[in-house]
């Protein structure tokens, strides 16, 4: 079938490639990147099983676009990493979201705008300080199971 073939030469800036071939194009391309914590919490104003005390493993799909910049880069799946972690997942992860979220029913559908804003609010400031172009998020996706999710859109949140 397929052997694995070692490469003959590696390719080497400014002898194969000139760096300003690195930027192959320069249309709005989307990243995604996903993340889970596990969170404890209970519904107000409910009957039914959630307004007990308890927990989900809950999982985090982002998905943001921009341009590239002279690498062919949009945003380093590091850099998500890291606002995911220092910004947000401070507030989630093995928390009672009842006490370290904003004053708000913890559905599915409230947490999904607030981490919506919480990323908005961190590419808003890594763009002052020019590190993206045009970088903005797209949606976030929050599944409290693995078959149930709540969902916050770029053209839903300009809207309102």
């Amino acid at each position: 079938m397929y052997g694995f073939r070692i490469v003959d030469k590696l390719q080497k800036i400014n002898e194969d490639i000139q760096p300003n071939q690195l930027r192959y194009h320069s249309k709005r391309v989307l990243v995604s990147k996903e993340f889970t914590f596990d969170a404890a919490h209970h519904l107000h104003n409910y009957e039914g099983k959630c307004k007990n005390l308890h927990g989900h493993t809950y999982k985090v799909i982002f998905g943001l676009s921009g341009f590239v910049d002279e690498r062919g880069l949009m945003i380093d799946f590091g850099d998500i990493k890291e606002i995911w972690k220092n910004e947000i997942e401070i507030f989630l992860d093995h928390r009672y979201l009842n006490e370290t979220l904003p004053p708000m029913n913890t559905t599915a559908e409230n947490m999904v705008v607030w981490i919506y804003e919480k990323m908005a609010e961190a590419l808003i400031k890594e763009e002052r300080q020019q590190r993206y172009q045009g970088a903005r998020v797209e949606f976030v996706r929050l599944f409290e199971t693995p078959t149930s999710y709540a969902e916050a859109r770029r053209e839903w949140m300009e809207l309102d």
